[in-house]
């Protein structure tokens, strides 16, 4: 028996026992299958990150007790939810045998009946047929229901969208894009909402279906060198970098504003760099776009005006939240160099003080120009959807959700009685990276999601979907556990914290629907047995990158016809080598230069050991082109300096995932990759521009011929009947 098992075999402490029964796993399996278990200092902080005092017997009692209180079901939770047509099953101590339910539909029909479940068992709401948001009143007490679908919309519900007649969508492409690098003239140095318009038309028109993009979450105005889409202030609203200020008001409105912020010279010469600058282009951005809402101030009886008090209106609290935070985090930074809304002065810290909305009355006009920049987000972003839609895509742009947020930014400020607090979300160490990793950002406590109904879960997702056909979750795998590290800890002193992925699941199928979205899960990593097929048995998409489909026996890759039929295929992501980087192996390098290579215990260079594997791998992936017929028999691989672009674009094609989604990177050839995981400003994360404007990419036979060539290979897909991944049904 090692030390690890003879420590698992010890009894639980108390405070143990309080960290399972608050979601927390106190043991975990590391890469090697060796389990390990959590330190209680560890436990003792998370928990009091989560709400749950802890410090002396007294405390873990208390804490206990409340625990057991949420999970007993005395009190009716704000929300439930349940699917459709399946009976509802709801506390003893709430609905007792013989009481009367009403439950009002979204419909407006009205439902009513009386509970006839046995003394002393679980009783059981009669099914309902109708998704939806209901509510369930019990003796006077009132609660929302919400019904789910079986499953999320799909590709075949989308497909359908197009053509009614239809049984079943055929294999479908898309494309996957940065938008920070598509470039057009006239950007100032960031791609735009109006480039991504144009991509999505022209992509249509060559047989794309989907645009996959990067995240559009809002960043922070006043902080422009913190832009890694994955490190937003706020899930809820965009990112106003993108925004063409010429495509709402007009050109002559543009032109007056860049006249009027003096930066035409600026703006030129941004355009023109290789990478964005990020701090500049921001400048120069919020510049223009600050004397074109001096302009658009002077008339408030305009359409446009008009358009803008609706959309205020609509977006309510969280909007204004996010306006004032802007406002004042910029007000609070020029004072006294502080950023973070933690170090703020107290008063400022809560959203509904009298501080806060004292400020906010005080700077009405700063307020209201944030307000005004997210109106501008949402109508391009929206315009680059029905430009997709009306091209003739089925599905348009997927966006892609992050996994959390930056805790100090807007989301966290603005729902900070539902957010975590104190710590960051990561990973484990594993084989890849010994020392885990933070990455400091943060999500939901799922006390608080529980608590509060899950609205801020819903309001986020209706974000994410509003203007879009699709979703990506990125680390999907955190609907059902996350790794939460307490700040100023290693990243390998964290612990897994439990969500209630049923809900979850149930809300997002919901809302899918509602929508009419697909749903792609980011299930890519350590993923637990049976987690992708139950995403698969709700309808959402998983996926498969080349590089990870690797033979169960042997050393090659899977052959197209043994992927799975479940999940979106791609040849790479933005975190991954391109296939030009990898066939040259240029992610071996760039991993040496920022010092992510280990040092081998038999003294060689690790750097040419990985070469000569990766050597090895590309003779493998040569042989699977060869056996898929997308590569000539009996001919040698092609030298490093020559990747198989094509073959690795056809291979991918040939599977039977319903949609394949290729990166413009490895529809260009290009050996650069977007992101580096693990450098900061090593490698030139999230800066990288094409060098062509997008309308140019369309005018390249070479770009356009792979096109053709990607879409010819997925009409010739095979769909193999007898799949061990059954189609979900209709709901």
């Amino acid at each position: 028996m090692n030390v690890n098992q003879q420590k698992d075999a010890r009894p639980r402490s108390a405070l143990e026992t309080l960290a399972e029964r608050a979601g927390f796993e106190v043991e975990w399996q590391d890469a090697h299958k060796t389990t390990q278990r959590v330190p209680e200092n560890t436990l003792r902080i998370l928990l009091e990150k989560l709400g749950l005092p802890c410090g002396n017997a007294t405390q873990i009692k208390q804490s206990m007790a409340a625990v057991d209180a949420e999970a007993s079901g005395r009190k009716l939770p704000p929300l439930i939810t349940a699917e459709v047509d399946r009976g509802i099953a709801l506390p003893v101590s709430v609905a007792k045998s013989g009481a009367r339910y009403r439950v009002e539909l979204e419909s407006g029909e009205i439902i009513d009946g009386r509970f006839t479940s046995p003394k002393g068992e679980t009783a059981l709401l009669a099914p309902i047929a109708e998704p939806g948001y209901h509510t369930l009143v019990i003796n006077d007490h009132r609660t929302t229901l919400a019904v789910a679908p079986a499953r999320c919309y799909t590709i075949d519900d989308a497909w359908r969208s197009l053509n009614e007649d239809a049984q079943e969508a055929p294999p479908l492409f898309g494309i996957a894009a940065q938008v920070y690098g598509l470039r057009r003239t006239g950007d100032g140095g960031i791609g735009d909402f109006t480039a991504l318009a144009s991509l999505a038309t022209k992509a249509a028109k060559h047989g794309s279906h989907a645009l996959a993009i990067s995240p559009m979450h809002a960043m922070f105005s006043a902080e422009p060198n913190k832009y890694s889409p994955y490190s937003p202030s706020s899930r809820l609203f965009f990112n106003i970098a993108h925004i063409d200020p010429a495509a709402v008001l007009g050109a002559p409105a543009a032109r007056a504003a860049i006249e009027k912020a003096g930066v035409a010279d600026e703006l030129a010469e941004l355009e023109r760099l290789p990478l964005i600058d990020w701090p500049r282009a921001m400048k120069a951005r919020i510049a223009v776009l600050r004397a074109l809402f001096d302009a658009f101030s002077q008339d408030s009886d305009s359409a446009f005006a008009k358009d803008f008090a609706s959309f205020v209106k609509e977006g309510g609290r969280p909007l204004e939240d996010h306006a004032r935070f802007e406002a004042l985090q910029a007000e609070q930074i020029a004072q006294n160099g502080e950023g973070h809304w933690r170090n703020w002065p107290e008063a400022l810290r809560d959203p509904r003080s009298d501080a806060v909305a004292a400020f906010a009355e005080a700077n009405r006009r700063e307020v209201d120009f944030f307000l005004f920049t997210q109106w501008l987000a949402a109508k391009g972003l929206m315009h680059a959807q029905h430009a997709a839609r009306d091209a003739g895509m089925a599905v348009g742009l997927v966006a892609d959700l992050a996994v959390g947020c930056d805790s100090a930014g807007s989301h966290a400020w603005s729902y900070r009685d539902e957010m975590l607090t104190g710590v960051s979300v990561g990973a484990p160490p594993d084989l890849f990276n010994q020392a885990g990793q933070s990455w400091g950002l943060t999500t939901f406590s799922p006390r608080a999601m529980r608590m509060q109904g899950f609205s801020a879960f819903i309001d986020m997702l209706r974000c994410s979907f509003a203007q879009a056909g699709g979703i990506r979750i990125d680390h999907i795998l955190g609907l059902r556990r996350l790794w939460l590290v307490p700040e100023g800890e290693s990243a390998k002193d964290g612990a897994y914290l439990r969500y209630p992925i049923d809900d979850l699941l149930r809300l997002i199928a919901l809302e899918s629907w509602r929508h009419r979205a697909i749903v792609v899960g980011e299930d890519l990593g350590t993923v637990p047995p049976g987690f992708s097929e139950r995403l698969q048995e709700h309808g959402l998409l998983g996926i498969r990158v080349l590089w990870f489909e690797r033979a169960e026996e042997g050393e090659g890759f899977k052959p197209p016809r043994e992927w799975s039929n479940g999940v979106t295929a791609t040849t790479t992501t933005h975190d991954l080598p391109t296939v030009t980087g990898w066939w040259r192996g240029e992610d071996i390098e760039w991993r040496s230069k920022i010092g992510q290579t280990m040092a081998r215990d038999d003294g060689r260079d690790p750097v040419e050991v990985a070469m000569e594997e990766r050597g090895e791998d590309r003779a493998h992936l040569w042989r699977a082109f060869q056996e898929a017929g997308v590569a000539p028999a009996n001919v040698e691989a092609p030298p490093v300096d020559n990747a198989p672009v094509d073959e690795a674009l056809a291979f991918v094609g040939m599977t039977p995932a319903p949609l394949v989604t290729y990166p413009l990177e490895d529809l260009l050839g290009l050996a650069e990759q977007p992101n580096l995981p693990g450098s900061i400003d090593e490698h030139p994360n999230w800066r990288r521009r094409l060098t062509l404007p997008v309308d140019e990419l369309f005018l390249d036979d070479a770009f356009c011929d792979r096109l053709l060539a990607v879409d010819s290979a997925r009409k010739r897909a095979f769909h193999p009947d007898n799949s061990d991944t059954p189609k979900p049904e209709s709901p």
